[in-house]
């Protein structure tokens, strides 16, 4: 039977089901044809590769970095790590990377995250596509041309030098003592957490008191998905907070590239105040360095609250935005060589991290800002708290086009702008303020729908006028 690389190689990455879809010759495949496409045409001697702790992605690193050797190219393996340790190894080594992860999804699921040298992005329009045809070409030949000279293979140890690279950016010795509770899902920031923040990585104590929540590596996935977005999964870390008094609650996914944030309360914090607490704190550090805040940009995609471009504003700086994921993301911040970027999925993406996202270092800018106040974090995120949000609302539909048509017929009657950057958005800027966007899912058959509002009675007039519009066609 036919292996068909275009149901699972999706936009920005490699996302599938294992064994049924991904297996150690697609991979294989695939990391020859990532050696020919991106690795040799650039001229690295190198792939640097890494996964995370689910049961197949030893075995599928090492298929990967057979692949890569095939075509002449050494490969370095770093094991188990989080995706923005990879990023990180990509970036201090200056080679080509791949990470094996399927980040939240369930544990059937494996993927690959690939990125250029310097953990630049490879998405369908920056050589994905290419790597996909040419080894769906070798897939459907039976054969992966073998160099002469294959490649060497090494292994090396990132995680002590990631931790000291984040510390760099972020300095938490002169922090108020604070207790944070971390929610790890069995996923990779039970290896990353205790590196960075604690000693395990052989860095100094950190005025930081950790309790631990399924630090233990499981891709199985043992007590809930590594999913922080659903709010099912971050229950037991909003009760750990309260029981243990902490200061705050941080979950990851299963990869460690996502942070999501919990208040002393054990409320949750929107990924957008997030995105404009660190955004307001990279502007100051720019400035503090004696930049103009206008020369300053911070990148936010589509469906981030509008008090991200409001801070930037209020900062003199200036705002731009994007598609959502990262590839996208990425690419728009070095082309106007910004200094921070947000998504709304508790993505955060760092100049100073080689314009890659790192769930981590966002963390950290988290405890940093709480440790230099004196009341707690509700009072310190309150001012970038001002909208009503509906959440993401997933609708399976079987007309997409025509569905998204009647909505944004809708939005036009309501006297709404209409942009079709990313799926759709409709900006409704009279009073009562507020706007939606409806996307198709990049990972899932799903159409996607946010609402933001002035208040919640408008937000919730606005979800159900569109969401009325959107399950009238539902399958």
């Amino acid at each position: 039977m036919r292996t068909d690389l275009s149901a699972f190689v999706k936009a920005y990455d490699v996302r599938g089901t294992v064994p049924d879809q991904i297996d150690a010759r697609v991979v294989r495949a695939l990391g020859a044809a990532f050696a020919d496409v991106v690795a040799r045409p650039e001229g690295a001697p190198a792939v640097v590769i890494g996964h995370d702790m689910r049961p197949s992605s030893p075995e599928l690193a090492t298929a990967l970095a057979e692949g890569v050797r095939d075509r002449g190219v050494d490969a370095v393996l770093i094991g188990l790590c989080s995706t923005d340790g990879l990023y990180h190894a990509s970036g201090v080594l200056g080679l080509p990377g791949a990470m094996f992860t399927a980040s939240h999804n369930p544990a059937q699921y494996n993927g690959i995250k690939f990125c250029r040298a310097g953990a630049a992005p490879v998405g369908q329009d920056t050589g994905l596509s290419a790597v996909r045809d040419l080894a769906q070409q070798w897939l459907d030949a039976d054969e992966v041309p073998v160099e002469e000279r294959r490649g060497e293979v090494s292994e090396r140890d990132t995680l002590a030098d990631y931790g000291a690279f984040l510390r760099g950016l972020v300095d938490l010795s002169g922090s108020r003592p604070l207790k944070v509770v971390v929610d790890a899902g069995n996923g990779m920031g039970g290896h990353t957490v205790p590196a960075v923040l604690g000693e395990a990585a052989g860095l100094p104590a950190l005025p930081l008191e950790v309790v631990p929540l399924y630090f233990e590596l499981d891709g199985t996935f043992p007590n809930h998905e590594a999913n922080p977005l659903d709010p099912k999964n971050i229950v037991d870390l909003q009760a750990a907070v309260r029981e243990h008094d902490a200061d705050l609650g941080l979950a990851f996914d299963g990869d460690a590239d996502r942070c999501f944030v919990v208040d002393e309360r054990g409320e949750a914090v929107g990924a957008s105040a997030i995105t404009a607490l660190i955004a307001q704190r990279e502007i100051a550090k720019e400035v503090a360095r004696g930049v103009d805040p206008a020369a300053v940009t911070i990148v936010h995609n589509v469906i981030t609250s509008s008090v991200v471009p409001e801070v930037v504003a209020e900062q003199g700086a200036r705002a731009v935005r994007t598609r959502v994921g990262h590839s996208f993301v990425k690419a728009v911040m070095a082309e106007h060589e910004a200094v921070f970027g947000g998504e709304h999925s508790a993505h955060y993406y760092f100049r100073d991290f080689f314009f890659a996202d790192t769930g981590m270092l966002a963390a950290m800018h988290v405890l940093a800002a709480l440790g230099e106040s004196s009341g707690p974090l509700s009072a310190l995120m309150a001012p970038y708290e001002r909208y009503a949000a509906s959440g993401e609302i997933n609708s399976t539909v079987e007309d997409v086009p025509g569905t998204t048509a009647r909505a944004a017929a809708w939005a036009r009657e309501q006297g709404a702008q209409i942009d079709e950057m990313d799926g759709l958005t409709a900006l409704h800027e009279g009073a009562p303020r507020w706007w939606f966007n409806l996307r198709p899912s990049n990972t899932e058959p799903l159409l996607r729908l946010n609402v933001e509002a002035a208040d919640e009675a408008t937000m919730e007039r606005v979800r159900d006028a569109v969401l009325a519009l959107v399950r009238g066609s539902a399958a």
